[in-house]
């Protein structure tokens, strides 16, 4: 039994429920394009990346440790084969090596954490997808049952039959979205996150190797 006064407030919200069918499909497309151009992109990415070895970096360490000079140092840095981004933040360290210690430690960490601050916002659109996917598949799961529930009561089967399909379609896409967009984001943070530790490690070889000059 509906009170008295609310049958306008159901059917403007049975209005606004059904007005969204639309926009979750059209949101849905979108995020589909998105995580697969992602995907294509990590494929990429796995394809033509070569993260240093272990050994690499135990030389580069050494090497590094062992530098005499500015020149010598972004010599061995730039001779390796760290990413461009990696080089570019230890060859900025190594120029400061004029400044004080303190100021050169705190210039380094901020390097450092400017560049995490980058690598974390590649991934930021399918950190989005992961949780906003499903979502999308819920409502455009929910929203078509109440015209297909409608229709039961009627005898509509064809309508019923086309509500269950739009909610079976957009639930699996929405959770595919939200899979792959999960997968796509922990890959890449893996290796971000290895390549600062690499890049940590290489930045506190500097500073001790320029505190002794």
């Amino acid at each position: 039994m509906i009170l008295e006064g609310t049958q306008t407030l159901t059917s403007l919200i049975h209005i606004i429920s059904e007005s969204l069918l639309t926009p979750v499909i059209i949101l849905l497309v979108i995020s589909v394009i998105i995580v697969l151009l992602a995907f294509g992109g990590i494929i990429n990415e796995f394809i033509s990346r070569k993260a240093i070895s272990s050994k690499e970096l135990e030389e580069l360490v050494r090497n590094v440790s062992f530098s005499n000079n500015v020149s010598q140092m972004k010599e061995v840095i730039g001779k390796s084969s760290l990413f461009d981004y990696q080089k570019n933040v230890l060859s900025r360290i190594a120029d400061n090596h004029d400044i004080g210690n303190e100021a050169r430690k705190a210039l380094a960490s901020e390097l450092i954490s400017d560049e995490e601050t980058k690598l974390i916002k590649s991934t930021n659109k399918t950190d989005i997808l992961v949780k906003v996917g499903p979502i999308l598949g819920l409502l455009g799961t929910l929203i078509p049952l109440g015209p297909g529930l409608a229709a039961l009561g009627t005898g509509d089967i064809s309508t019923l039959a086309q509500s269950l399909t739009i909610a079976f379609d957009t639930t699996v896409t929405g959770l595919s979205v939200g899979a792959l967009a999960y997968v796509i984001s922990r890959f890449k943070k893996q290796w971000y996150e290895s390549d600062l530790i690499v890049t940590e490690t290489i930045a506190e070889a500097e500073l001790e190797a320029i505190s002794k000059w």
